[in-house]
């Protein structure tokens, strides 16, 4: 059964095959991961673990030009089947492209109700946190995240083409209650 939990330094093993199923330098949505993170000895991932903790608190002034945002890893048993993140508030290149909410299935984990399930959840957490409603985004062209978003109450507001990549911009009404 699959659950979300806050990174932690203790998965990388895991992490790393997670990471690797993607591919080395893909970039891999909701996962925080940005070029320049040292993620392959344990002091750099215990680095990395700390950056996306102290980014989703409102004590630690964000970079300039990021917002808070608060990281899940989806895990089963220990194996790292995804990752999805709330960004607490929007840029304007939020707004017109990445939305509230990322997320990402690793491969041999796809298909099987992963996104939709972590999506749900996520959603009550981002109402537990006063939001009443989300962004949203997925490329134009991924029929699985549009499903995804779709069963979970998203309201397509347009498709805008950004830097030659058409992007799906879905609203999300959102419960003040927990899932439980």
């Amino acid at each position: 059964m699959p659950q979300l939990i806050a990174p932690t330094a203790r998965l990388h093993r895991q992490w790393l095959a997670y990471r690797d199923e993607w591919g080395r330098g893909v970039h891999q949505d909701g996962s925080g991961l940005r070029p320049g993170d040292e993620v392959d000895t344990a002091e750099g991932f215990a680095a990395f673990v700390r950056k996306l903790l102290g980014e989703s608190d409102p004590a630690v002034q964000p970079v300039p030009g990021w917002v808070h945002c608060t990281y899940w890893w989806i895990v089963d048993r220990d194996e790292m089947l995804g990752a999805i993140a709330l960004r607490h508030e929007l840029t304007a290149s939020l707004l017109e492209t990445g939305g509230h909410i990322g997320y990402g299935v690793r491969p041999s984990a796809r298909r099987r109700g992963i996104a939709s399930w972590a999506l749900a959840e996520v959603l009550a957490a981002a109402g537990g946190m006063g939001m009443d409603r989300v962004l949203v985004t997925c490329d134009a062209d991924n029929e699985a995240s549009r499903r995804t978003i779709e069963r979970n109450g998203g309201v397509l507001e347009d498709i805008r083409d950004t830097s030659g990549r058409p992007v799906r911009r879905y609203w999300i009404t959102v419960k003040s209650a927990l899932p439980g």
